[in-house]
């Protein structure tokens, strides 16, 4: 028996999503910035031999205004995705009213790419332009490649990074509001905050579909490099 025209579209669209879902990228987002700014920060700081109480205001002051500035980011991003899926909505929706066989056409055309013959797409294309409805989310979805937003995600996704945020960038701050002496407060949180990135890197890995020891290990070096340069540069000006 011959397969049909969705059965054929259903064998060939295999589909390999990150299935870690959008949270999570929002989570990934957000610790991966809060761990590695405020712990260069306070790595500068430190290199300029000022004490743990002032490392302690000016990386919570860094988190505070880094969660905020990350959040509206996320926030912007998914109101612009959802701005332009909006754009194409109505776009799709006039051509389908004003050329609907040059539409069809293109219908034809997606369905050619799944090696289906005319014979065998031709009722689904009749059937597409009897629902405009129907016949628009297919064009959303096969030809635009556009999914529905969700209208809760901009302020989901701007007070998932905000949190994340600040999660991440306590960390390396943490030894100083408990260590008043900046060196071994800087030490504890090189240490603290190393174990954190390799960690969270392992974690990202494993959620994204990479290697997750090449992930914590590139995560944790992406950190090193950060602090070092700060603390690093500090040096060098207190020297002149």
């Amino acid at each position: 028996m011959a397969e049909t025209a969705k059965e054929k579209l259903l064998d060939n669209h295999i589909e390999k999503h990150f299935t870690a879902g959008a949270i999570v990228r929002d989570v990934i987002i957000g610790v991966s910035d809060g761990l590695t700014v405020p712990f260069a920060l306070a790595a500068g700081l430190s290199g300029a031999n000022v004490g743990s109480s002032i490392i302690v205001t000016a990386g919570l002051a860094e988190v505070a205004a880094g969660a905020i500035s990350m959040g509206l980011g996320g926030y912007l991003a998914a109101k612009s995705e959802e701005d332009h899926y909006h754009r194409e909505l109505k776009r799709e929706q006039e051509e389908i009213i004003n050329v609907p066989d040059t539409e069809a056409a293109e219908i034809e055309e997606i369905l050619a790419e799944y090696d289906l013959q005319p014979h065998e797409y031709a009722p689904l294309v009749n059937a597409l332009r009897k629902k405009p409805q129907a016949w628009l989310d297919f064009m959303m979805k096969f030809e635009l490649g556009l999914e529905k937003p969700d209208p809760t995600r901009a302020l989901e996704s701007a007070f998932t990074i905000a949190f994340a945020y600040i999660l991440g960038g306590l960390v390396p701050l943490l030894p100083y509001m408990f260590i008043p002496d900046a060196v071994k407060a800087m030490l504890t949180s090189v240490a603290v905050t190393l174990i954190a990135l390799l960690f969270f890197g392992f974690v990202k890995g494993h959620f994204t579909g990479n290697r997750p020891f090449r992930s914590a290990f590139e995560t944790a070096l992406i950190g090193t490099i950060a602090s070092a340069a700060a603390y690093g540069i500090a040096k060098l000006v207190q020297a002149k």
